[in-house]
């Protein structure tokens, strides 16, 4: 699940008024990618012809070019950091950057022009300030080490940059954490990587389900990777949206009604979306951890019947109704899920090569899970399943010994829960705007009241930022993928749409008729019936006002203003 952004290493960029020069990343190479900063054209030249009065300043990496009312601008990486290594290959987590205009002045543009090119660059910044973009200058971050493994020998004695190009290696937008851990004086190396999809990419509710290609919502690849002296496992799974049409808009209620779409053929979708798992996992045991009652529960139906449709063995589906089993802090009947898959997660098992460098197994299918959100019951089943895998690898390592268990390895289970508790808090964050929910099952084990607290307190921010912010951010994402491009003329983008009467009317008018209410209340009348008249007559203009604004929530949410290529369900 590749991000098509692209990272150059470690560069020095050269800049004069008509051209960028950035060096190669290869030591010794004499490229220099040459942009003109007028005409936009990219050439590769020598570094003798970098100008000696060009302005020299460090740079990480390249991320791209883009194209705004202003012009072109060029994003770069300015400041990294070492999150750790992976097979001898130094990790990093891009932490600054910058983004560079071709043009040396915006003189040209009018003041609306003006006032609309700062807006698209505080929607790139909103996306490059969202943390979780990392990149490895000689390793494909981007594919797990079975598919690494599985590859032909040429393309594995190929360097990175010849796969790719000298200005061009990936940059995945997820989560990675790299910890070095002990076990009986043995010391291993863990690894846990998410890989976000950059298709069908966005935020909570404005999306949901699949499009028309089968990209699901909210995929996620995550890899658990293992390595001790020489050997090295890893144990995949994946998250994602339910696969068919179905939308579930923001509305200024809690929790908006889901919307299973009626006029359009969800099985084409469906069959595309699995055709592709099963070709790059192979089996697919899909945990489908959603309410069996309620609103919730129609989804559930729907996906069930897609899967019996589809009649292929090696599609496995399991309902799991995760709020019913757990209700009343039964958190230990997860274990039911975990034990009633366990001879399957036997029979997919996982990627193992040994240290004399020969694959001893190979995973052969995956479990992919999914819940409303794909964010937190989600990552708790992932966990769980991923501890267990991890128990027989270690095993099979010599690192545990037989009879012991990895929930007795006190040092080691603090790093796996809270490594796994950061993961779901860095999914949530870049998909619904806040951490997780539930992670302090994750982190200790237990449900606390604490925990419980915290959710609530999260769910509040979500609905806050899901009614009032997402569009704003599920706009910076279409622009920052290229599902939106700046239109080249001078005519008005999408920003420029207003909002109708309603929209600036009627909460002015609530306000006023409630906060003549509070007054009313505070300085009575000459008599109670004056005064509880006031009251009432406010209180009821305030009561149908809201009233009528929750009736047309969708006119006050913030929704998106961009056109994307393909239009949201």
């Amino acid at each position: 699940m590749k991000n098509p952004l692209t990272s150059p290493l470690f560069s020095p960029r050269h800049t004069t008024p008509e051209k960028f020069f950035i060096e190669a990343c290869d030591e010794g190479a004499d490229a220099v990618l040459a942009i003109d900063r007028v005409s936009n054209e990219m050439t590769l030249t020598g570094k003798k012809d970098v100008p000696p009065s060009a302005v020299t300043r460090p740079i990480c990496g390249i991320m791209g070019t883009i194209r705004l009312v202003a012009g072109m601008y060029l994003i770069v990486i300015t400041r990294k950091r070492n999150v750790g290594s992976l097979l001898g290959h130094a990790v990093w987590k891009a932490v600054d950057f910058d983004v560079i205009s071709y043009k040396k002045t915006v003189l040209h543009l009018s003041e609306i022009q003006s006032q609309e090119n700062k807006t698209f660059l505080s929607m790139l910044n909103n996306v490059l300030t969202t943390d979780g973009f990392y990149f490895c200058t000689d390793f494909d971050l981007t594919h797990t080490l079975q598919r690494l493994a599985n590859t032909s020998p040429d393309f594995q004695e190929m360097s990175l940059l010849e796969r790719l190009h000298k200005f061009a290696l990936p940059v995945v937008h997820g989560f990675i954490v790299m910890k070095p851990c002990r076990i009986n004086g043995k010391i291993f190396e863990w690894i846990l990587i998410s890989r976000r999809s950059c298709f069908r990419a966005g935020v909570r509710y404005y999306v949901r389900g699949i499009d028309s290609e089968g990209h699901a919502a909210n995929f996620v690849e995550t890899e658990q990777i293992v390595l001790y002296e020489g050997a090295k496992a890893s144990f995949v799974q994946t998250r994602g949206s339910m696969p068919f049409y179905w939308s579930q808009r923001p509305n200024l209620k809690y929790k908006p009604k889901p919307i299973i779409s009626k006029t359009t053929n969800h099985m084409d979708g469906f069959q595309r979306h699995f055709d592709s798992q099963l070709l790059i996992y192979g089996k697919q045991s899909i945990l489908n951890l959603v309410n069996q009652k309620g609103s919730e529960k129609p989804l559930e139906q729907a996906f069930a019947k897609m899967v019996s449709g589809m009649n292929n063995g090696m599609l496995n589906y399991i309902a799991f109704d995760f709020h019913k089993e757990c209700s009343h802090m039964r958190w230990d009947r997860l274990q039911i899920l975990v034990d009633s898959v366990a001879e399957t997660q036997d029979e997919y098992s996982y990627f193992m090569v040994n240290s004399e460098e020969k694959t001893v197994a190979q995973q052969r299918g995956v479990f992919r899970s999914n819940c409303m959100d794909c964010l937190d019951r989600t990552n708790v089943i992932q966990s769980l399943l991923a501890r267990r895998s991890l128990q027989s690898q270690l095993q099979r390592m010599g690192v545990l010994n037989v009879g012991q268990r990895i929930e007795e390895q006190a040092e080691f289970e603090k790093i796996y829960k809270n490594a796994w508790a950061d993961n779901a808090n860095a999914c949530a964050v870049q998909y619904a705007g806040t951490g997780a929910l539930k992670t302090d099952f994750t982190r200790t084990g237990k449900r606390t009241r604490w925990g419980l607290l915290m959710d609530g307190w999260n769910s509040m921010i979500r609905y806050y930022k899901n009614n009032f912010s997402d569009g704003f951010r599920q706009d910076s994402i279409d622009l920052f993928l290229g599902n939106f491009a700046v239109d080249e003329s001078d005519g008005p983008t999408p920003l420029r749409v207003q909002k109708d009467w309603k929209f600036l009317t009627l909460p002015i008018i609530m306000l006023v008729a409630f906060s003549m209410c509070i007054v009313c209340l505070l300085m009575a009348g000459d008599t109670w019936t004056e005064t509880l008249a006031y009251v009432m007559f406010w209180g009821a203009a305030s009561a149908i006002t809201a009233t009528i604004i929750l009736f047309n929530g969708q006119d006050f949410v913030d929704a998106p203003k961009l056109v994307h290529k393909e239009k949201m369900d």
